[in-house]
């Protein structure tokens, strides 16, 4: 087994296994995972011995919390520039993810947000299981939904994408199947078997065939009403929509979302709406300027400070509400990068 202590890379028959190792951070992305990834994919492109791509998280917790966002603090606190490389370099292997030419099974087992959603559902074979927990939780802590998730988000039926985006609740194994955030479900006895026949055969429709199973319910109690509550033009409709609700599910949105930042939640509403006439390579071009406006913002800081450093989950938002969040400045996150140290990624220029 070779890579980088944070990333374990090998070749076990006909599979190139991926596996992301930092058990204690939730295998949370950083920079270094980022350049292995890069690195042994494109050392896999033409390798004869590899048919298949398998992407795996080390520990009993799940596949990948997301990026190191404290990491991502500091460098705000600092007015750095390492937050700008590391998106640009992430939502880079996000697009290669998503065209490589040989299959790309990723196993979305337990835990899977944000950068986590990043490096596998943009692959071509998602699986789900018993633990799985999915979800893009960035308006909580005053930034928005990126690593492609808009186009993802914003293509999912009914806007279930919407609903998750706004509120950043983290959906089971049926849900994330509903949303086109996983493919198929396989029972967590089966994953070893399932592994074990991708190396041997590296065959991955085969072997996943052979494993999926039907998978759990999803959204069909209140598809519906999802629908018709947050096909509306603004956060303050949906939320009045939300509030019509006799229900625990709309409650319960309610109450996420008007806990989540005020102008994280006006620009993730319209980097949906942007999303939707857009390639994934258009959208991460849109996602990197927003990031990196938003990183230089107060509510980025502001949020991971009260989510993840001070941990007093009370934080401070700026503007303190949605009435105060006027279209100029949701519109000035969309702004080019005006700073000649970082070079924005022109994913969509890309082939």
């Amino acid at each position: 087994m070779t890579g980088t202590d944070e990333v374990l890379t090998e070749i076990r028959g006909r599979a190139g296994i991926i596996t992301l190792n930092r058990p204690k951070a939730m295998n949370a992305l950083n920079q270094t995972m980022v350049d292995a990834m890069v690195e042994v994919l494109e050392q896999w492109r033409g390798d004869g011995r590899v048919a298949v791509i398998l992407l795996r998280g080390a520990g009993e917790r799940g596949l990948c919390a997301g990026g190191d966002v404290v990491s991502l603090y500091h460098d705000a606190l600092a007015h750095g520039t390492d937050g700008a490389k590391f998106w640009a370099d992430e939502y880079a292997l996000n697009l290669t993810i998503s065209r490589y030419p040989k299959p790309y099974v990723a196993i979305m087992n337990g835990i899977v947000l944000g950068g986590g959603i990043g490096v596998s559902a943009h692959g071509s074979h998602r699986i789900v299981t018993d633990d799985t927990r999915v979800g893009m939780p960035e308006t909580g802590i005053g930034f928005v939904p990126d690593v492609g998730g808009s186009h993802l988000l914003t293509h999912v039926p009914g806007h279930l994408g919407t609903h998750l985006a706004l509120t950043g609740a983290h959906v089971g194994a049926g849900q994330a199947i509903e949303c086109g955030l996983a493919d198929v479900y396989v029972p967590a006895e089966q994953l070893e078997a399932l592994v074990d026949e991708l190396c041997e055969s590296g065959d991955a429709d085969a072997a996943v065939g052979v494993h999926a199973r039907p998978a759990p319910a999803g959204f069909t109690a209140q598809h519906d009403l999802v629908e018709q509550v947050y096909d509306r033009q603004s956060v303050e409709e949906i939320l009045s929509g939300l509030d019509e609700v006799d229900a625990d599910w709309a409650r319960d949105a309610a109450k996420r979302i008007r806990r989540n930042s005020p102008l994280a939640l006006k620009v993730t509403l319209e980097s949906l709406r942007r999303a939707r006439g857009q390639s994934l390579a258009e959208a991460l071009d849109t996602e990197f300027r927003v990031s990196v406006n938003m990183q230089r913002g107060h509510d980025f800081v502001e949020g991971i400070r009260a989510q993840l450093v001070d941990k007093d989950r009370n934080p401070q938002w700026q503007p303190a509400t949605l009435a105060e969040v006027d279209e100029a400045t949701v519109e000035a996150v969309f702004a080019p990068i005006a700073d000649d140290r970082i070079t924005e990624p022109n994913l969509a220029a890309r082939t």
